[in-house]
């Protein structure tokens, strides 16, 4: 049995102890959080989860960009150290409700495995239902899984591809940042990136298609891509500070039935860099970089 991209409280305590089902805390929070998961993973977790680190460990260590996405081998062997199989059916949570969760999501489907869920109000939710929770880090298996990544490349796009898509309108880019950010009115926390936002992305925050840590109906969040600009049957590519929210515009979008959607995994972390002059940059109406 396939999941669907979004389970509940409800479903996951009735199929927690299925053998295929695979359990991983993917919590990952902003630094002005001050907030540490693994600590906090370690104190309490869902019964038989795993620490699925995109930020520390499951990424491309070459890369200077935060959390970029290892290549396939990596990936591999990474995933299969934490137990899944081919025909495992991965549920993933954090500890926002919905926040870094899709973006372990979308890491599953990029390496081609469709059978993954993002728990739906994630650790809260699971803890106001009253479920229990183990507290310590999990033990190894005795032997690894068997998954094989292979890259879906119509789901990834790197800065290249999106330059193309906005010249060629090929592709519509979302971006997920506030309004604020993209506008250019507020700065960049990260250092040494540029305000603004690429020319001719629209702009969903990514909060819009939240309601207290839940995903709202796919019927709200279809209007509220169409609010944003989007248009059904072409395809989108999203963007957001460095590529978790557009994850979770990601998976909104399926939820919302448009389809499969690609994110760009270096987000603004590359786009906006001061030293990449040739990607341009709009703020404030002017166009400032590549002409």
């Amino acid at each position: 049995m396939t999941l669907s991209d979004l389970v509940t409280v409800d479903w996951l305590r009735a199929n927690l102890d299925l053998p295929e089902i695979v359990i991983l805390d993917a919590s990952w929070y902003l630094p002005s959080e001050t907030r540490d998961p693994y600590a906090e993973y370690l104190e309490g977790h869902i019964p038989g989860a795993k620490r699925f680190d995109f930020d520390g460990e499951i990424k491309d260590a070459s890369s200077a960009l935060p959390h970029m996405l290892p290549a396939a081998s990596e990936f591999t062997a990474a995933v299969r150290a934490l137990g899944v199989n081919a025909n495992s059916r991965v549920v993933i949570y954090d500890g926002m409700g919905v926040f870094a969760a899709p973006r372990a999501w979308w890491m599953f489907k990029v390496m081609g495995h469709g059978n993954v869920a993002v728990l739906d109000g994630g650790l809260p939710a699971w803890k106001a239902a009253g479920c229990g929770l183990e507290s310590g880090a999990q033990p190894g298996r005795e032997a690894p899984g068997d998954f094989e990544a292979r890259l879906v490349p119509e789901r990834l796009a790197d800065a290249a591809d999106v330059a193309e898509y906005l010249e060629k309108r090929t592709a519509q880019v979302i971006d997920a940042r506030s309004p604020a950010r993209f506008s250019g009115e507020q700065s960049e926390p990260r250092p040494g990136l540029r305000s603004g936002h690429m020319p001719g992305a629209v702009n969903l925050p990514f909060d819009q298609l939240l309601e207290n840590g839940f995903y709202r109906s796919p019927e709200v969040l279809e209007k509220r891509f169409r609010e944003a600009g989007i248009e059904s049957g072409t395809p989108i590519v999203g963007s957001c500070g460095s590529g978790v929210t557009a994850s979770l515009l990601a998976l909104g979008a399926e939820l919302a039935g448009l389809g499969p959607m690609a994110v760009y995994d270096g987000s603004w972390a590359e786009w906006g860099q001061e030293s990449r002059p040739e990607l341009a940059v709009v703020k404030g109406g002017v166009e400032h970089g590549a002409t």
